[in-house]
């Protein structure tokens, strides 16, 4: 069989190595001294009688270790290299144990009975909540968060996203009638007199305007008159086109009644009428929507959206003492500490988590078994043995020197039964 160097082995699994050695040492070394001291018994007996008892323990003592020198080794290897039927158990039927010890963690760990039972009398919630609220505990995982998040931005293709915010802005955003929503709503607007107060602030922006713009209406009306009417009489028509300007939108913010509001009122209901329930109007406003908004514009809109959010979220994640961050933290420290002082929310959570846990086990637990078989399947044989044997081989040279001992008081007791009942 194959064996891995001593030098490629883990530093643990050398420091098993050096215990396998030292066992399999004393075990050989009981099995060396028991030969030689039933040789010595073997050829005094007939002179020291007594020496039959010491002949007969150390007879049963040496078939004892050899007998479970035999068996430790079958589990490994051929002993002596002979080919011994039901020996080079692990190596042979390495795929056989996978798959036994795949449906004995299916059966006996992966059952729904037993998930829910370890789960329901663990406090998750109290727990979890107990460790989330210390603000280390907390700021580790929002900068874990953070550096998961921010890989997975940098990660992302641009291109992908922008073709991706493209699809869902056109689909759910260009491609829908705005008409007939955008006149309900104006509609709800005028029947409930929301619009009034953005004529008044329209008002007053315009009288605001006026005030400061009064020289804005020299030669406004004047450069439009013949050129033979006295430049005296130009400046008095622009001045009484001011104040009429004034006086009219005074006459506005003064009078909810006055009539330029019910102009705008009967255009606005006419417009939302019309947007709902006449075809020419509907097909103009798609048209000129669909204008704006086309094809490429929608993709470099969404590329400029996308590049700023993603910069922008990237140089806040990156920054350990930034907002985001602390922010994260702060909530999340404030969630641990609801979680266990909030029973309600305790019981929520505990339900949630078993619940999930139990779903994921009855869906899952075959798959799950499955990786301990397919993982075992792909073990090379030798290594495998090799490992198995670092892992248990040291307790096994234990069964051997047992074997010795009792193997030995067995032969005594023979001896000795046999002795009493039928004489020397």
């Amino acid at each position: 069989m194959t064996r891995t160097p001593a030098a490629l082995l883990s530093p643990a699994d050398r420091e098993r190595l050096r215990g396998l050695r030292v066992m399999k040492g004393i075990a050989l070394g009981a099995l060396a001294v028991l030969a030689i001291v039933f040789c010595v018994a073997f050829a005094l007996q007939a002179r020291y009688p007594w020496l039959g008892y010491v002949r007969a323990a150390a007879e049963g003592g040496m078939v004892g270790a050899l007998a479970d020198w035999f068996a430790v080794t079958a589990l490994f290897r051929r002993p002596l290299g002979l080919p011994i039927p039901h020996t080079a158990i692990i190596p042979q039927r390495k795929d056989e144990i996978g798959r036994s010890l795949g449906e004995f963690v299916e059966t006996n760990f992966l059952s729904a009975e037993i998930v829910r039972g370890k789960l329901a009398a663990t406090p998750i919630a109290a727990r979890l909540g107990e460790w989330l609220r210390q603000p280390a505990h907390a700021g580790r995982v929002a900068s874990e968060a953070a550096a998961a998040a921010g890989g997975v931005l940098r990660a992302l293709s641009d291109d992908d996203v922008q073709d991706l915010l493209a699809d869902l802005a056109h689909d759910h955003l260009i491609a829908p009638e705005w008409g007939p929503p955008l006149g309900g709503w104006l509609q709800r607007l005028v029947d409930t007199g929301a619009h009034h107060e953005a004529v008044d602030l329209a008002a007053d922006s315009l009288a605001t305007w006026l005030a400061a713009n009064r020289r804005s209406f020299s030669g406004l009306v004047s450069r439009r008159l013949p050129s033979w009417v006295p430049s005296m009489v130009s400046g008095i028509i622009d001045e009484a086109a001011y104040h009429e300007a004034v006086k009219f939108v005074d006459a506005v913010r003064a009078d909810p009644q006055h009539p330029a509001r019910g102009a705008i009122d009967a255009y606005l209901g006419r417009l939302a009428d019309n947007l709902q329930h006449d075809p020419a109007t509907i097909t103009r406003f798609e048209g000129a929507k669909t204008e704006v908004f086309d094809s490429p514009r929608v993709r470099e809109l969404a590329g400029e959206a996308w590049n700023t959010a993603k910069n922008g979220l990237v140089r806040a994640l990156a920054d350990p003492d930034g907002p985001l961050r602390q922010r994260a933290a702060e909530a999340l420290a404030q969630i641990g500490q609801r979680l266990v002082t909030d029973p309600a929310v305790q019981h929520r959570v505990d339900v949630w988590v078993t619940d999930a846990a139990v779903f994921l086990v009855d869906r899952y637990r075959h798959d799950i078994a499955s990786v301990i078989t397919e993982t075992v399947e792909r073990w090379d044989a030798d290594e495998t043995t090799q490992k198995i044997e670092l892992m248990v081989g040291r307790d096994l040279q234990y069964i051997r020197l047992n074997g010795t001992i009792v193997g030995s008081l067995a032969g005594l007791a023979i001896f000795t039964v046999a002795h009493a009942v039928f004489g020397a």
